[in-house]
């Protein structure tokens, strides 16, 4: 296509130059573990030919170190091509190849530019395409930063959570449904259930890794694996195991792996779920610790920084706040990975970029927004004992509790004469003669409306 001016300091080519002109659309590019994914993938398939007998040790040797180089983020700055693009992404393979060929002529001592000793398309690039070097990046990635950076976070969440659980175990709180008041039980209790959604996620999440470890490296332009060794992928596979530790392998069947991204949507669906039940946490956290005096205010949040500009003294759930919002954003990534899973055209999905940056983001923001939640919000919370217990004396969902000594009518009776005249439920039982004072204290007895027991249940009203 002609000779085109590149930044003098680029270690990138025309193609890549070519492709940053062609594309000025968002201004951001692809994220940097995606890039560096795709730098482990190339340092995999040079040891992999090296391997075979296909590349020159000579040559392996710069391709090795530079796309070590590229995986360990140092070129990341050179990798300028907007994540909207061509939809294999192969304006950023093509951007790999320049740069790792460049950065290999550096370290054998030759000009950048001069494809000696490394050409980026005969030997950076023998045996692939961007066809199946992309959606592998893509996985690599996706595990990697879901291992690092998820999976911890969820497991600091979990157990910040299983703490309140416990320290939480003695306090009688009143539970609700609808928004209403319901029966009591305990705010450890509640928080068990939290604790037990963070722990699920972490399942969740770890299934969804599985879903990515069959790599689509090896099938080349279309899934026949045209212009490589029959042993490259299995190669490329153990290579990247032994690397990272995970367990990749070779995709069972090429022409699925290339045309279909329903691995990534896989994941994209249970990153919404996991978002789901972050954002049920969140809001449940904010609403408990409304107030402090005209809200719930059973819990005490983490003051850590003024609420308002206007209003002295105000402390608001930001913490709460922030992990919804990542919440949101996140889900919206993931309809957006759902909707590219469909724009598999016979052998070739063309959102590949877009995948990449929706799947990485989602994970990246899921990750920062749990831990800072988890830090900054859970591990300082406090309850406010004296305030649970007064919504509980007030409650007059106890009456539940006289259901079978009395019947439901008679105690829907009960409950609504307590309501309307301001007496307690005890007062109004014993005035109308249907328990003694000892019956009914032990059954409106808070605690034991907690967990379910034996003696709780009577023989009905008679």
């Amino acid at each position: 296509m002609g000779e085109l001016p590149v930044p003098a300091e680029a270690l990138y080519g025309a193609s890549t130059q070519r492709a940053v002109l062609n594309f000025p659309i968002s201004g951001r590019p692809l994220p940097e573990r995606f890039i560096r994914a795709l730098g482990l993938v190339k340092w995999a398939t040079a040891t992999a030919n090296e391997s075979l007998g296909l590349l020159a040790a000579t040559k392996a040797k710069w391709i090795q170190a530079a796309a070590r180089e590229v995986a360990e983020g140092k070129w990341t700055s050179h990798f300028p091509v907007d994540v909207f693009q061509t939809g294999s992404a192969t304006s950023t393979h093509t951007n790999a190849n320049e740069v790792i060929a460049n950065r290999a002529s550096q370290l054998a001592g030759e000009a950048i530019g001069s494809k000696r000793p490394v050409h980026p398309n005969d030997d950076v690039n023998f045996g692939q395409s961007s066809n199946d070097v992309i959606p592998t990046a893509i996985q690599v990635s996706a595990v990697l930063v879901a291992s690092e950076q998820l999976f911890p976070s969820l497991e600091k969440l979990t157990a910040s959570l299983e703490q309140k659980a416990d320290a939480f175990t003695e306090v009688i709180k009143i539970g609700r449904t609808h928004l209403m008041d319901a029966t009591p039980m305990t705010l450890g209790q509640e928080f068990s259930g939290y604790a037990r959604q963070a722990r699920k996620s972490i399942e969740r999440a770890r299934r969804g890794v599985e879903a990515l470890i069959e790599l689509a490296i090896g099938g080349t332009a279309v899934g026949t694996g045209i212009n490589r060794h029959p042993d490259f992928p299995a190669a490329v596979c153990r290579l990247l195991s032994q690397e990272t530790g995970l367990s990749f392998r070779e995709a069972a069947n090429h022409f699925e792996a290339q045309g279909g991204r329903d691995d990534a949507v896989e994941v994209a669906g249970v990153l919404a779920t996991i978002a789901a039940s972050l954002t049920k946490i969140a809001s449940d956290v904010r609403w408990l610790g409304s107030g402090p005096r005209a809200g719930l205010g059973e819990l005490k949040i983490p003051a850590t920084q003024p609420g308002s500009s206007i209003m002295p003294g105000k402390v608001n759930p930001v913490m709460s706040e922030m992990l919804i919002q990542v919440c949101l954003y996140s889900q919206g990534l993931t309809q957006t990975v759902v909707l590219c899973g469909r724009d598999g055209h016979f052998e070739l999905n063309v959102t590949l970029p877009l995948i990449a940056h929706a799947l990485l983001e989602s994970i990246h923001c899921l990750a920062n927004g749990t831990r800072v939640f988890a830090e900054r919000c859970i591990e300082g919370l406090e309850v406010d004992s004296v305030r649970c217990q007064e919504l509980v004396d007030r409650s007059l969902m106890l009456v539940t509790a006289l259901n079978p000594l009395i019947g439901y009518d008679a105690a829907a009776s009960v409950a609504k004469e307590a309501h309307a005249s301001g007496k307690t439920l005890r007062e109004v039982v014993l005035a109308r003669g249907l328990l003694d004072a000892a019956a009914v204290d032990r059954a409106l007895d808070p605690r034991r409306m907690t967990e379910p027991r034996a003696d709780a249940v009577g023989a009905g009203a008679g």
